[in-house]
């Protein structure tokens, strides 16, 4: 077990074990007692039992995407899982065994490849299972498969006590419950997920674009909103607004990623959307070729790295005048980097869902993520994202867990009872608080974790 002590390391391989890792560039002025670099369970269950030893808290990375760096905690053991990277795949029976550092296009490079199969992970290339999952999973098509969460089967964890647990709907059946929407407040470290897997189109992705001035921004962005319900349920819809690499004007873009199995099959899903347009693109394509890895590459362009994000969401409520709602947040960007993004729901957000932590979301996503270079922007661009959340509140229900940042706003994550009930289980299995939890303001969210009010 490599452990990399605050007071003793070299500083510059103490800095890199703290933050080198950290995806957004706008770091964080917090400083673990220690960083260690796991590589087995057994390295997790030594590091849980020196907290425990040392009196101090756990923190746990999987990825380092969080843009809040919820890893980065003063005075605690930070796991870092990056160097913990092992995958099984059960292909007959569409099962893979994933650690948490792998990232959704690791998983899919192998299973693409080897087996045309695929897992419903996060669009951003780099964005480790282990965060993802926990926060929910709003992964590729959400609206038509649902949520990734629901794809868990089981969870191999080590708890509080460092003891290491089997959980799934026989067994521990409350950390399953919780590692299914609880997000960094889940009182144990997940060592290995359990993930039912998904038949890969057999001819590929299939997408249609169409870029609009915003001129034309009621029109179109009314257009895909009332489009949405009803629509093919294995096609992803979302809209843009964003600043194209060849254009210093902002546009609409609205794009349909539709999974189905043969061209055919896809070209009559996007047929409607086609057919129905409003005139006016500056440009376009329908059911163009496509595939995960492409589109990977488009995701890791719009999220690139060495760059510093700040991020907010909101669901908004179903009935919102959705496009006057976002007109700011989509025609007003403070970087050319920065884009606002509105992610369809419908239907997923009109069935009942399992029982597990997640229990809040709407017809409509909404986030924003403000992108720039320069430190000297730092102060403008967390300024307007601020102001515009603080207009988009009142139209919201709720936000996700996987785009906030709790230290700066506060929403409800969960019903109340879902909530209520997160509490406890977090009160069961760390009474002392022992793993970090949620980062809220002051870092003082302890074992009560948030508020979880809409207030």
């Amino acid at each position: 077990m490599q452990i990399i002590w605050r007071d003793s390391a070299d500083p510059a391989g103490y800095e890199d074990a703290r933050v080198g890792r950290v995806f957004n560039h706008r770091r964080p002025k917090r400083y673990p007692l220690a960083v260690v670099k796991a590589t087995c369970v057994e390295d997790i269950i030594a590091a849980v039992k020196l907290a425990k030893e040392k009196n101090c808290r756990v923190a746990v990375r999987s990825g380092g995407h969080s843009w809040a760096a919820w890893s980065v905690r003063d005075e605690s053991i930070l796991i870092d899982l990056g160097n913990f990277k092992q995958w099984t795949v059960d292909a007959e029976n569409r099962v893979a065994k994933v650690t948490p550092s792998v990232t959704g296009r690791e998983l899919n490079g192998m299973l693409v490849d080897e087996y045309r199969l695929m897992f419903p992970g996060g669009h951003c290339p780099d964005v480790g299972l282990g965060g993802f999952l926990l926060q929910g999973g709003m992964g590729w098509n959400c609206r038509g498969w649902g949520w990734a969460c629901e794809r868990v089967k089981a969870i191999d964890v080590v708890t509080a006590d460092g003891e290491a647990l089997h959980c799934n709907q026989e067994q521990n059946q409350d950390l399953y419950w919780a590692a299914r929407g609880s997000g960094p407040g889940f009182p144990a470290v997940v060592t290995k997920y359990h993930l039912d897997l998904i038949q890969y189109p057999k001819d590929g992705l299939r997408s249609s674009g169409y870029f609009y001035p915003l001129s034309k921004y009621h029109e179109a962005f009314n257009w895909i909103v009332n489009l949405t319900p009803g629509f093919d349920q294995d096609t992803e819809i979302v809209a843009v607004g964003l600043y194209p690499r060849d254009s210093d004007e902002i546009h609409l873009f609205i794009l349909f990623v539709t999974l189905k199995h043969t061209a055919n099959e896809a070209q009559a899903a996007l047929a409607p959307a086609h057919d129905s347009r409003p005139e006016g693109t500056i440009k376009e394509w329908f059911c163009k070729e496509d595939s995960l890895a492409d589109q990977y590459v488009s995701q890791k362009k719009a999220n690139p790295e060495a760059h510093r994000y700040c991020v907010d969401n909101a669901y908004l409520q179903n009935d919102a005048d959705v496009p006057k709602v976002l007109e700011e947040a989509f025609t007003k960007l403070p970087h050319r980097k920065a884009f606002a993004l509105w992610y369809a729901m419908d239907p997923c957000s009109r069935r009942e869902l399992p029982d597990m932590a997640l229990s809040v979301h709407s017809d409509h996503y909404f986030a924003l993520y403000t992108v720039w270079e320069d430190e000297r922007d730092d102060e403008r661009c967390q300024g307007w994202v601020k102001d515009v959340m603080k207009r988009v509140h009142p139209h919201a229900v709720g936000a996700y867990l996987g785009d906030s940042d709790f230290q700066v706003r506060q929403t409800q994550y969960w019903s109340q009872s879902s909530g209520e009930r997160l509490r406890d289980i977090r009160k069961k299995w760390d009474p002392t608080g022992r793993i970090c939890g949620y980062l809220d303001q002051g870092d003082v969210s302890g074992i009560r974790g948030l508020d979880n009010v809409h207030a």
